[in-house]
């Protein structure tokens, strides 16, 4: 049976950092970006609003400044090598995250077969951020079922990779999953733990219990 690999991005593909503050550094505005993950991190505030701020940091917001905050983003080594690994065995990889689509979705040209992320409008802004396209921690386990259900497995099937809060829910729901230089909201809840800044290893962690 088939295999699906399912990626947190923020603080997981993305070491020590996230897709909006890397976004905002672009922008000079880091320092604003650092204190909304700080708020969202100790629940002060829930996606929605912090979508909202965030969304009201971006108003000179570029494909540029994208493209910029992707390309100079500080990635685990090897993403490409695993996804191409994971194609060749015959398993699925998808990447789930609360950052925004436009960001998350340049991850398909590395290989991912799904990736998913909050919906905000098209860069450059000229409408304002849904709420309701604003994902969840409970999302990422509806969109995880969709996943099984497009590629023909279970959760049974799944391994699942992730660094804190956001990832409880979906550690959760499936058999296997990879703590990736988490924080201690992930404790006691991984099957296994990684500590480092490449991906295969953390890949080779889940291949052990297969």
């Amino acid at each position: 049976m088939a295999r699906l690999h399912l990626f947190d991005l923020d603080g997981t593909l993305l070491h020590g950092t996230s897709a909006p503050v890397e976004i905002s550094r672009q922008l000079g505005l880091e320092a604003e970006a650092m204190d909304l993950e700080r708020a969202i991190s100790a629940g002060r505030i829930d996606p929605p609003e912090y979508a909202a701020q965030v969304y009201a940091l971006w108003t000179e917001l570029t494909e540029a400044h994208v493209a910029a905050a992707f390309d100079g983003a500080p990635w685990l080594a090897r993403i490409r090598d695993v996804w191409a690994r994971i194609r060749e065995s015959g398993d699925y990889c998808a990447v789930v995250s609360l950052s925004p689509s436009f960001f998350v979705e340049r991850l398909l040209d590395w290989g991912a077969h799904a990736a998913f992320g909050s919906r905000f409008p098209a860069v450059p802004f000229v409408e304002p951020v849904d709420p309701a396209g604003i994902l969840s921690a409970a999302a990422k386990v509806i969109i995880a079922d969709r996943l099984c259900e497009r590629f023909g497995v279970g959760r049974a099937d799944c391994v699942a990779y992730g660094d804190s809060m956001s990832d409880r829910d979906l550690f959760a729901a499936v058999p296997v999953s990879v703590a990736v230089n988490a924080d201690g909201h992930l404790a006691g809840l991984a099957t296994y733990s990684y500590t480092g800044r490449d991906l295969w290893d953390a890949y080779e962690l889940a291949c052990a219990a297969r």
